[in-house]
């Protein structure tokens, strides 16, 4: 009996060294297809350079209409020129805009390599922004609301 033991061992172990020497060379041939898909790079269609830059500041603590009414002098100038006349218009709200078309016109010329010279305010508009609710006391031990508002400052720059 030991003898009829020993035989099926044998042939269970052949089997399995069948099945290894099977498997090995299964896996060898997706690594070859990942290789070659590898090398087949697809380049992307290359994009067009943007002809404009925006710069936006947000929560400005200047009311829309006092914004705009610097705003609406410098819409459509030059940039250099834009920046001229806001150095010498004399309002609260003519640093805060001086601030965002500098830094629509440092777009354009270090991420689009716009020419400094040929730019111009395209468009330049004021939106409300966050409007802050307060108090005011008044006589008698009565209250008044009291808006402080805010306002976005958007600037776009295109090239002429």
């Amino acid at each position: 009996m030991a003898e009829t033991k020993k035989a099926p061992a044998k042939k269970a172990s052949k089997k399995a060294e069948a099945e290894v020497k099977e498997v090995a060379p299964v896996e060898e041939a997706p690594k070859a297809k990942k290789a070659k898909k590898e090398d087949k790079k697809v380049e992307a269609p290359k994009k067009p350079m943007p002809t404009e830059a925006r710069a936006t500041a947000t929560n400005v603590r200047l009311t829309p209409r006092k914004a705009r009414l610097v705003i609406d002098q410098v819409r459509g100038k030059d940039v250099k020129v834009a920046l001229g006349l806001l150095r010498n218009i004399n309002r609260a709200a003519c640093e805060p805009v001086t601030k965002v078309i500098k830094s629509a016109a440092a777009n354009a010329i270090n991420n689009f390599g716009m020419d400094e010279d040929k730019l111009y305010v395209k468009e330049i508009y004021a939106n409300d922004g966050l409007k802050m609710r307060r108090y005011l006391p008044r006589a008698k031990g009565s209250a008044s609301g009291l808006v402080k508002r805010c306002c976005h400052i958007t600037v776009v720059v295109k090239m002429r």
